[in-house]
């Protein structure tokens, strides 16, 4: 499989909040990385036989790439707005595609059913007409105007509306999602999905959140988010095949997925194909 569009991108290695001067063993797609502090306090990732890898600290993580970054990590301009609190969520692993993952955080019609009672419930199934994008001058993958019932849209919610949503992909294994945020109708709750892509079929998710929410322990802010994605890891671990097909004759979409088929065509475009699987096997 092609690594090489995918090479120069940046992903997240590990919380910052985390790091110490023994560092941390893992990988980074196939390639074991050590990410340490060094004596100053700085981020420090190395890669095989003790070469230095470009770093970045931002959103609470520890990014690099095994390749050379053509452009800067992608803003989140929520990240430095007053008042926000910040989620490292942690990590949870799964043995699954880095791209499944993503597109798996992007489809909306599993909230009734994987997240029953949370995110969504029964009746409440139906997925409104919604708007999706390729920008072509962020050169990110977008969807507006999506909105869904549900019966806990936050922790700080209390009981069941109406929530909308933007969802973003700006990186290959990054997806940012803007939700209705209760407290404040006039901003958005942000919540992310950095996946850091050990294998082709196996990979470390980081949520991380940004949000307007003074009431909740962070504890539960944590096992909420923990919640949910434990919830999405039973069903990406169970999806065959475990690389996600480029092919738009592999898998049969909805109307619901199409945001799952521009992100496919948007990966396709740029040879993002790092656990993707091209042909029918």
């Amino acid at each position: 499989m092609s690594m090489q569009a995918m090479i120069d991108e940046w992903y997240p290695v590990g919380l910052f909040s985390q790091l110490d001067r023994a560092g941390r063993k893992t990988a980074l797609m196939g390639e074991p990385i050590d990410v340490a502090c060094d004596a100053d306090g700085n981020a420090r990732v190395t890669g095989r036989d003790g070469r230095a890898l470009p770093v970045r600290v931002r959103y609470g993580h520890v990014w690099s790439s095994l390749g050379e970054p053509k452009k800067e990590l992608f803003p989140i301009p929520e990240a430095d707005q007053p008042g926000r609190r910040f989620v490292d969520v942690g990590v949870v692993r799964v043995r699954c595609s880095p791209l499944r993952a993503v597109e798996n955080f992007l489809d909306i019609a599993h909230f009734p059913f994987v997240h029953t009672d949370i995110l969504g419930a029964e009746p409440h199934t139906e997925v409104q007409n919604y708007k999706v994008e390729i920008r072509e001058e962020e050169d990110e993958v977008w969807a507006t105007q999506v909105k869904f019932y549900q019966p806990q849209a936050a922790k700080s919610a209390s009981g069941g509306i109406t929530t909308e949503y933007m969802y973003r992909v700006p990186a290959p294994t990054c997806s940012v999602l803007y939700k209705t945020c209760p407290p404040r109708p006039s901003e958005w709750d942000v919540i992310t999905l950095f996946v850091q892509p050990l294998a082709e079929d196996l990979c470390d998710v980081w949520p991380w959140m940004a949000l307007f929410d003074d009431e909740t322990a962070m504890t539960d802010l944590i096992h909420f988010q923990q919640t949910i994605f434990l919830q999405d890891r039973s069903i990406l671990e169970n999806q065959i095949p475990r690389l996600l097909p480029l092919d738009p004759g592999m898998e049969i979409p909805t109307r619901a997925d199409l945001t799952s088929i521009a992100y496919r065509r948007w990966l396709k475009r740029h040879n993002y194909t790092y656990g993707a699987q091209l042909v029918a096997q």
